[in-house]
């Protein structure tokens, strides 16, 4: 092989380590790849984390020890945060969103790769130091939040579904509330297979107004002995305050929608910014 330029090393591993966030690459894995010593891949690694850092597009960190290495986790500065959210925000305010029924139009944000993807890396900032083992989503329309948190986080994804499928074998069942005061119940379902006990659930979703599928889920994990670590939903609704799920951290507050006066306001939300800050 030909000697590799200090440039071509610094683009691969700095590739590499995007790609791959939050997983442990060790030094003689690159020494391997490139063909260096250890203190040559050392700088260069001080390279990439002092790079990253003063663009606010991540943190690279060295682990000592035998098992140790050099781990990529994604984030953004609290700067870039602030605009992301505020840009979001100003966009889901536009009347022209305000959908039959007194609902908010929102498919296009959460269809978005590229909003996705920041917002999933947002989420990992809330919830990474909670250790969580997988993202737990209610399909359909949180699949691209949760499955970009989970790529952020470097674990699973896990789907419930409204009914069990035969090519994910058995599954264990529940009845849950959803809707608005008066409720109706639903039922959730998930394959037995997709969840060890013990396992520590990261549950993402699109949105919350009564809190009634997010409790599902946390009732669903009970079922399964793994203790939910956080709740993250994009949007929840100032009204009702008091949720039939606790503790949920939303990215966005919907203030009010007002179909007749052409009305909505959304804003995002300072506690989950002061959290990351």
């Amino acid at each position: 092989m030909d000697r590799i330029k200090r440039n071509e090393r610094l683009g691969a591993m700095t590739h590499l380590l995007i790609q791959t966030p939050n997983k442990i690459h060790t030094f003689s894995e690159f020494c391997e790849m490139f063909g260096s010593a250890k203190s040559t891949i050392s700088e260069d690694i001080n390279m990439i984390a002092d790079s990253l850092s003063r663009f606010g597009l991540g943190t690279v960190y060295t682990i000592s020890g035998a098992s140790g290495g050099v781990i990529y986790q994604p984030s953004l500065s609290i700067d870039k945060v602030k605009e992301t959210l505020d840009n979001i925000s100003k966009t889901l305010s536009d009347p022209a969103r305000i959908l039959p029924g007194g609902f908010l139009y929102t498919s296009d944000i959460t269809s978005d790769p590229a909003i996705c993807e920041i917002l999933g890396r947002i989420f990992a900032m809330r919830f990474w130091q909670h250790s969580p083992s997988f993202v737990l989503t209610m399909e359909t329309k949180g699949i691209p939040l949760a499955l970009m948190t989970a790529r952020a986080l470097n674990i699973p994804l896990v789907i419930a579904r409204r009914d069990s499928k035969a090519y994910e074998g058995s599954a264990v069942k529940i009845s849950y509330i959803s809707g608005g005061e008066a409720g109706h119940i639903e039922t959730m379902a998930l394959s037995r297979r997709s969840v060890k006990a013990g396992q520590r659930a990261l549950i993402i979703d699109d949105f919350a107004k009564g809190g009634g599928t997010l409790q599902g889920m946390v009732d669903m994990m009970a079922e399964f002995q793994s203790p939910v670590v956080g709740i993250g939903v994009m949007i929840s609704t100032a009204v009702p305050s008091e949720k039939r799920c606790r503790d949920v951290k939303a990215l966005f507050t919907l203030d009010a929608i007002d179909a007749a006066n052409a009305k909505c306001v959304v804003s995002p939300s300072e506690e989950f910014i002061h959290a990351i800050e």
